[in-house]
């Protein structure tokens, strides 16, 4: 099959037309390995290979247009070239030689994962590592790491969430407030061995503003249904769901 002209494409891919209007798009790699700029002809069986190992360059150049824009966990960037109906051999030679080239690492990811989690967001560190372990990396690995976030950062970021919901609370006090602050704590990843000794050091009291606004919001609203004793019980319970209390002078 003779080879009629070459034309050089973007990114290192060259136009390579043959007889029967055969055209093929191939990676650089592959023009050098074959030495197809010195051939005049190839036959099937090269013509066979040559596309074979084409595909696997393909895989390559698209798992690593992937990690450029974003870090990846080799598990995250395996199911992203599944999605592309790659074949999986050709996608575990693409991860391994990336991980062998040092464009892939697992751990360097779970540094740099954590590390962001920290700076930017409210996170305690077992939602990282449950975050982390969806991920498909190794539990051992993000264990080693995530001892960087140490019981200081942590013991800064609770106090910083209580002081933030004590201040932007509107509705509730008491009990129910704590509760509700330790319960969020504990979504965000803290221990609760951890948040109760910190939680310990707030005061929890009824606050008589929120309690006042509450208690006048029930009332406007509870009227148009009960009166008298009827309607103060009401209200009552409901401040109480609140961990609020409040009377009338």
């Amino acid at each position: 099959m003779n080879i009629l002209k070459y034309k050089k494409g973007k990114k290192g891919i060259y136009i390579v037309s043959l007889e029967d209007g055969i055209e093929l798009s191939l990676y650089e790699e592959v023009i050098l390995k074959y030495e197809l700029l010195i051939k005049k002809e190839i036959d099937r069986k090269m013509l066979s290979q040559i596309q074979k190992d084409n595909q696997e360059w393909e895989v390559y150049y698209s798992a690593l247009d992937i990690i450029k824009s974003r870090m990846k966990s080799c598990s995250e960037l395996k199911k992203l070239l599944i999605n592309k109906e790659y074949p999986i051999d050709l996608i575990d030679n693409a991860i391994n030689k990336l991980e062998s080239q040092g464009y892939l690492n697992d751990r360097d990811y779970v540094k740099a994962y954590i590390n962001s989690q920290i700076i930017t967001t409210s996170k305690g560190p077992l939602k990282i590592i449950h975050e982390l372990s969806e991920k498909g990396i190794n539990d051992n690995i993000i264990l080693e790491e995530i001892k960087c976030f140490n019981e200081e950062e942590q013991l800064i970021k609770i106090n910083k969430i209580i002081e933030k919901a004590i201040k932007s609370n509107h509705t509730r006090g008491g009990n129910i407030l704590k509760q509700k602050i330790c319960n969020d704590l504990k979504i965000q990843g803290y221990e609760m061995s951890l948040i109760n000794s910190v939680i310990d050091n707030y005061s929890f009291e009824n606050n008589d503003d929120i309690a006042k606004k509450e208690y006048e919001k029930l009332y406007r609203k509870l009227s148009r249904k009960y009166s008298g004793s009827e309607l103060k019980n009401k209200i009552r319970e409901k401040l109480y769901l609140k961990g609020l209390k409040y009377e009338e002078d």
